[in-house]
Formats: structure tokens, sequence, C-alpha cells
């Protein structure tokens, strides 16, 4: 049996496959990896053009696009492997990608994930936003990483070289233990796209798993390749699932105030958008509040087996203030500068 099985989610990324599948495949052993493609329902000629250019990897095919976390979890059903990486279609891997984190989650059983170092494929000298060095969020849900804060985004100049405990890894790039995925729940298929990841990992934490970052691998990230970073619907699925994870996870004795705080911060997102002549934008927020409060009583079952199975609180990884009061009002602009005093030292 494989040790890890390579999973690819794909929909309508046929020149992206042909762009990257091949250095995927050069750098992954076939003695100990697996590749597989899970097309998500495309209509661009995907699955024809897979069979008959790369007939050696594996392909799982969906009926319609179930988004990024119903599409992983239908696909990691089908694996077998102790160990699944979940990997965009648009990242370029290097040699020995697989080495370190495959080495990290077979010597300590409390690691559930582990996330390599996330370069900018556009930008290699920098960091790319979704995932950097390793993932964490401050207490009102907003996502952050070791080489990235909102949307400034650091030069990779060796800062972040030790190994360290994060809150989330990337899923870009997500390597995973299969049993622990599928006892967690996986991602959260109503999630459709979008934080599904940040969310599953802190669900993982606070039962207790460990995630890590190491930089001893190293991957490319094109990022964006499927949704502009300036799209109503990006913008209403951010908000949405964020407010979600926040229900889901964050401890009765802190939810009635942090959502609170939320409610304002996410008007004043609006109110920017709207002062930005992003019109779109600010409805997609108020939109994404009002499906919250629709699907609110379907989340208290999943809210209630959260809390019951957390053993882990606080999450030494949570930043216990604001990201945004910490960024505009005391303009932190890095990781090294916000977080150093309050976010336990790197794991070796």
């Amino acid at each position: 049996m494989q040790k890890v099985d390579i999973v690819i989610l794909n929909w309508n990324g046929k020149q992206l496959l042909d762009s990257f599948l091949p250095i995927v495949i050069k750098h992954s052993p076939a003695d100990r990896s697996r590749i597989i493609v899970a097309d998500n329902g495309s209509t661009d000629g995907s699955v024809p053009f897979l069979r008959e250019r790369f007939p050696s990897v594996g392909l799982v095919t969906l009926d319609r696009n179930y988004g990024f976390a119903e599409g992983y979890n239908r696909a990691l059903r089908q694996i077998d492997a102790p160990y699944a990486v979940l990997l965009n279609s648009d990242v370029e891997v290097t040699a020995g990608w697989l080495d370190a984190p495959l080495s990290i989650l077979g010597n300590d059983p409390s690691v559930a994930c582990v996330q390599p170092k996330i370069r900018s494929w556009r930008n290699p000298a920098f960091f790319e936003y979704a995932g950097a060095a390793g993932g964490y969020i401050d207490r009102y849900g907003y996502p952050f990483c070791r080489g990235r804060l909102l949307h400034v985004i650091e030069e990779d100049l060796g800062q972040y070289d030790t190994q360290a405990d994060i809150l989330w890894a990337t899923g870009a790039c997500l390597f995973v233990r299969t049993e622990t995925y599928r006892s967690v729940g996986g991602l959260d298929a109503r999630f459709f796209a979008h934080q599904e990841e940040i969310d599953m990992c802190w669900r993982m934490r606070c039962r207790g798993y460990r995630l890590v970052y190491t930089p001893r691998s190293v991957v490319y990230h094109v990022g964006a390749a499927t949704l502009a970073a300036e799209n109503p619907r990006k913008t209403f699925l951010n908000f949405r699932n964020s407010l979600l994870m926040l229900y889901k996870n964050t401890p009765e004795k802190d939810l009635r105030h942090v959502m609170r705080v939320r409610f304002w911060l996410d008007y004043i997102a609006a109110v920017k958008f709207l002062f930005s002549r992003h019109l779109q934008d600010a409805k997609a927020v108020y939109a994404a509040r009002r499906e919250v409060r629709l699907l609110q009583a379907s989340y208290l079952p999943v809210r209630q087996e959260n809390m019951a199975k957390t053993v882990l609180s606080p999450i030494p990884e949570q930043f216990p203030g604001s990201l945004v009061a910490s960024f505009y009002l005391k303009r932190k602009r890095k990781y090294t500068e916000l977080f150093c005093h309050t976010i336990p030292p790197n794991k070796s």
C-alpha cells in the first residue's frame, strides 16, 4: 500500500493540470505515493485529457461541482493510504517536498496536519497569501499567517525557517492523517469553499491534535486561480464561513462577546466596500450575515458536538486580541512585530 495519496481537486482546470501535474509526478516517487485527480464535474474536457495524457494518474470523477469541501470529502472516502495531501491544481512542488511532512506525521501520532512553506509562484521571493509559513486566527475569526497579515505579504528572508506549531494549515497543500480527517468529520460541506480548512483544523486543535509547519518542504502557489480577489461570491463565502466557523468553535463564555464585536467589524467592512465603490461586495457582507442567521439553528447540534469533544481551551495558537485593531490602529505589519510575545515559541 502507498504511504500517501496526493489528491488534486479539479474543476475546469485543464490548463493548470497541463502545467503543474507533470511536476507533481516528477517529484513524487511512485514507490511511496499515488497521485489522484478528483474531478468536480468539469466541462472543459479535463477528464478525457487526463485519461489520454496522464494514464498513470488515478482519477475520481464526481457528477457535479461539489465545491472544495465536499469534493475533497468524497475523494478521501475512496483512498486507503494512511496519509493524504490535499493539493491545489495550481501548486508547483519541488524536489523532496514529501519528505519532511511525512517524517513528522510518521514520528509523532499527535500531529494531524502538516503544512510546507508556501511561496508565491508569481513572486517567488515572497510568501504566498494562502498559508505562507503557517496559519493562525485572532479572537474574532480573522486568519493570518507567519509571513502575511491581512493583505501585507512578507519577503521570505529565512525569518520563518523553524518548525512551528500552528492553528491551521492551508488547503493549497495540506498533509493530513487520513484517519483523523475522517474522525473529525472532514471539511464542512456546507461551506462549499473558503475557510473550510481553517474550520477543520480548529476542530482538530480543540480535540487535542497538533498542526505543524515545516520549512523543510517548499512549494509555490499561483493562488486565486478560480475566483478573482475582488469577487462578490468570494466575499460572501469568506464572511459567511468565518461567522459559521466562529459559531461552531468559540467557547460558550466568549461567544456572545465575539459575535457582538464581529457585528461591528463586518459592518465597518461593508462601509469600506461602499466607499471604495465595491457595491456588490458590500451587499455580499449583508447577504452573508443574513444567511448565517438562517443557518444558525441547523448548526446548533454541530456546535454542541464540538463543545463536548473539546479538550483544549483556550487554544495556545489563537491570538486573544483583534488583528484588525492591531493592524490599522497600532500599525503592525509583520507577524514578528505583533505576535511574538503572545504565541508560544516555535517547536523545533
